[in-house]
């Protein structure tokens, strides 16, 4: 017992009982969420791509000249060709004299060069032809006029409400504009529904006809969690660029547009994705398409019917405030059959210390058709009796 009586060891317990105290302290510190950086940008925005949460942000809806930033788009509304079965990456592509004299950046295709789609699709992202855009236009719709009419349409179905086209490749035109927000809304749809194409987006070079151009986007270099988009710049325009990483599972997506040079693109976009992945985190809570519980359903083939969502469900939040997390499943009382797959029967909502934070329905995951006549008899004199609210 002499042995605790060292003031060595009362002293080396008293350190290592403080230095536990502040660990656990430390692991529940909240850190303080600052105000965005200031950006030198005529507009920026900066938003979660899981969750669309934004930010930070400024004039994100001024509408602006985007110069070829219109080119994500332009690859969208060809990605969706592709999908629809309308075209194919190794369909040829006759360049017309229109396509070749398209002024500004090129990948240097000639009038009556036969071009594989995919080979002007990576001309169009990659070295930011307006060559090639015009090319692909012209294959797609006849002409310009009409491929901008097909840009305005798929611009009005995702929810760009501050945008008009008026041409694939971006050279000014009075009535050509779209806003940070837009082109937020653009590139997370473009990301979630052509993962297949998205990677091509990250190649920093591409060489075509013995001619090798460097991707624009210097944060491919700088930045390894950069994996897109897209830069462009005219002198109404400014300097601009979509930018997107990935660090732990988290997506962030970032629009500046109207800077003074490539670096200062470069640079205010790096500034808002590290403030963004400094100061906030993204978590899945539910995975979607798979029961979160089950629920009792009446008058059905079968008891239960699998309860869930339809899609993922993520929550952007400051970081180290996860435990502050609460989700509350709110379930109709009354559940009867026949019910289909997809049917809204309640939703899940997630608040951080009472504010909500995230929200979804909740869908039957599966078809259920009315049980037999016993069933229905059994069950209803069941409801009748005021047992309906039993789980």
């Amino acid at each position: 017992m002499t042995y605790f009586k060292s003031p060595k060891i009362y002293r080396f317990l008293f350190l290592l009982l403080l230095f536990t105290f502040i660990k656990a302290n430390a692991e529940e510190t909240e850190i303080p969420v600052p105000s965005a950086p200031a950006i030198a940008a005529s507009s920026f925005i900066l938003e979660d791509y899981n969750t669309g949460k934004v930010l930070a942000e400024n004039n994100a809806d001024t509408k602006l000249a985007p110069a070829s930033l219109t080119k994500i788009l332009t690859v969208y509304v060809v990605f969706n060709e592709i999908k629809n079965g309308h075209l194919k990456l190794t369909d040829k592509v006759t360049i017309s004299q229109n396509a070749w004299k398209t002024s500004g950046s090129k990948m240097f295709v000639k009038v009556n060069d036969q071009v594989e789609v995919q080979d002007l699709i990576k001309g169009v992202i990659i070295q930011s032809g307006n060559d090639a855009s015009v090319a692909l236009a012209e294959h797609v719709a006849g002409n310009e006029a009409t491929f901008a009419e097909l840009m305005n349409q798929h611009a009005a179905r995702l929810g760009m409400v501050n945008s008009h086209f008026e041409n694939s490749d971006g050279l000014p035109s009075d009535g050509h504009y779209t806003t940070a927000r837009d082109l937020s809304i653009l590139t997370t749809s473009l990301i979630k529904e052509f993962p297949e194409f998205y990677p091509w987006f990250s190649q920093k070079e591409f060489t075509y006809n013995k001619i090798t151009q460097q991707n624009r986007n210097m944060l491919l270099s700088r930045d390894p969690s950069v994996d897109g988009v897209k830069t462009g710049h005219t002198d109404e325009a400014g300097y601009c660029l979509v930018a997107s990483a990935l660090r732990n599972g988290m997506r962030l997506i970032s629009v500046v547009m109207g800077t003074e040079s490539v670096n200062a693109r470069a640079n205010e976009n790096q500034t808002l994705l590290n403030y963004g992945f400094r100061f906030f985190e993204s978590h899945r809570l539910y995975e979607g398409k798979k029961a979160i519980q089950e629920n009792r359903i009446w008058k059905g083939e079968t008891e239960n019917v699998s309860v869930g969502l339809a899609e993922d469900l993520y929550v952007t939040i400051p970081r180290r405030r996860y435990n502050d997390l609460k989700a509350t499943v709110n379930i109709d009382k009354q559940i009867i059959a026949p019910v289909n797959a997809g049917d809204k029967l309640g939703s899940v909502t997630v608040t951080l210390k009472g504010e909500p934070v995230g929200t979804k329905s909740l869908i039957a995951l599966k078809a259920v058709e009315k049980g037999g006549i016993l069933r229905q008899l059994y069950d209803g004199a069941l409801m009748m009796m005021g047992k309906s609210d039993a789980k």
